[in-house]
């Protein structure tokens, strides 16, 4: 592992990293930050996984996490969205697809199938890097994700019972199966059989029996793309019908940008953190 930069901020570091990884064949970028802690402590994780056209830097410079993170005790953790490299296919042209816009998933599809396994990478490769290389107690970790971030804090959570203490997200894709962005990607990557499909939506997994402990969801109801492509109904109805209790909450005037995002952040971190220290 490279360390890429480490800056002092609000009584911890804000790092930046890249390692070779073997998951997507190429040199990932993540950043981390580590508040102040004793010598030995180990402290709780939580994971935030960005959206279209983001990389680390995007949360790291807006979203507004060291102060609520520092308060609180936690490592945050903000990997790459999709891998990135000269030899890595693309499809420049369109912001929704290829380098930016990873959806989490390990694609099966030529030519993407070589490259894009951001699911290996979120759910494995990058855990066991941060485990021993961070002061990270992986007994206490939580996920939270932005947009297309959402939709992968979600499926992840959903695909690994009792990793996560606690799960939230800003104004997710949720159930990407049944929006533009999500066939546009999931045919690509993973081909047409929306059989394959259902392990990267979280209303239909939640529907085929993955459990949550609870959720927080925070939606702006001025988000443009809140009834094309985010259905955040879908993830509510799956929830009331699966008994998973649920705070979803429609934050009036906002959008999908970061200044909502940075709005809430400190609330999330202080309800992860409830969870985390029980």
């Amino acid at each position: 592992m490279e360390t890429l930069s480490e800056t002092r901020s609000h009584a911890g570091t804000q790092g930046v990293y890249r390692h070779a990884s073997a998951a997507t064949g190429t040199d990932m970028t993540f950043a981390v930050f580590v508040p102040d802690h004793a010598p030995g402590e180990r402290l709780p994780v939580l994971w935030y996984l960005s959206g279209l056209t983001c990389t680390h830097a995007n949360v790291m410079e807006k979203g507004e996490y060291r102060a609520a993170c520092a308060q609180h005790g936690i490592i945050f953790i903000a990997p790459d969205t999709s891998p990135r490299g000269d030899d890595v296919p693309d499809a420049p042209e369109e912001y929704d697809f290829g380098k930016g816009a990873g959806f989490y998933v390990d694609a099966t599809q030529q030519p993407w199938a070589r490259h894009y396994r951001m699911r290996s990478y979120i759910e494995d490769e990058l855990p066991a890097l941060i485990a021993g290389s961070f002061p990270a107690d992986m007994t206490r970790q939580a996920i939270t994700g932005h947009s297309m971030g959402g939709h992968g804090a979600l499926t992840i959570a959903l695909r690994n019972p009792g990793r996560f203490r606690s799960v939230s997200a800003f104004a997710p894709i949720c159930a990407p199966a049944q929006v533009p962005w999500g066939e546009k990607a999931l045919a690509r990557y993973l081909g047409e059989d929306r059989a394959a499909w259902a392990g990267y939506d979280a209303a239909m997994l939640i529907e085929a029996g993955a459990r949550l402990p609870e959720l927080l969801v925070d939606q702006g109801s001025a988000d443009n793309f809140l009834e094309g492509q985010l259905r955040t109904p879908l993830l509510e109805a799956a929830c009331a019908g699966a008994g998973i209790p649920a705070r979803i909450r429609m934050q009036e005037g906002y959008d999908h940008s970061y200044f909502f995002i940075s709005t809430f952040m400190a609330e999330h971190i202080a309800w992860h953190a409830d969870r985390l220290k029980r």
